[in-house]
């Protein structure tokens, strides 16, 4: 494994993480593509589900902030997925106009299946990579997410 240059860092460096990231996040999505196809369903609709199981009760709202998507993108996702009899939506407790989101049953299985591949993936990589390098590798993830949007993480 290459180690960062103590110059901090030159562009063979930061091309070098850039393809890694590119190719980590191909690899890990790849590693669900099968359960999704096996369900008729795309990388956008296991990104619905996911933060829909890690905040049920969402709103719509919310959710689009989360998936930073167009609301027709997200509309075609949620009415494929409530279709499908995976989500289900109820009106706001204080805004009878508000949608909130939660998985059925079924949605909950299904994302934990797709759950489980992903984090038999990133488990093995970072027990590759060790402890202390799990905690740079947040730390640089973190820097890439703007500030205004690191309360949604």
């Amino acid at each position: 494994m290459l180690t960062a240059s103590p110059l901090f860092l030159t562009e063979p460096e930061i091309r070098r993480g850039i393809e890694l990231l590119f190719f980590g996040y191909g690899q890990l999505t790849r590693s669900i593509d099968a359960a999704l196809n096996e369900h008729g369903l795309g990388r956008a609709h296991q990104r619905a589900l996911y933060f829909i199981a890690r905040r049920p009760n969402l709103s719509i709202g919310e959710l689009l902030g989360l998936l930073a998507i167009t609301k027709q993108s997200l509309g075609r996702v949620l009415t494929e997925l409530s279709a499908r009899g995976l989500v289900e939506s109820r009106p706001g407790d204080r805004d009878r106009r508000q949608r909130l989101l939660r998985l059925t049953p079924e949605g909950v299985a299904i994302e934990g299946r797709l759950f489980d591949a992903l984090n038999a993936r990133m488990a093995q990589a970072y027990s590759h990579a060790g402890q202390e390098a799990v905690g740079g590798f947040w730390g640089v993830l973190e820097g890439l997410v703007p500030a205004r949007d690191r309360g949604k993480l």
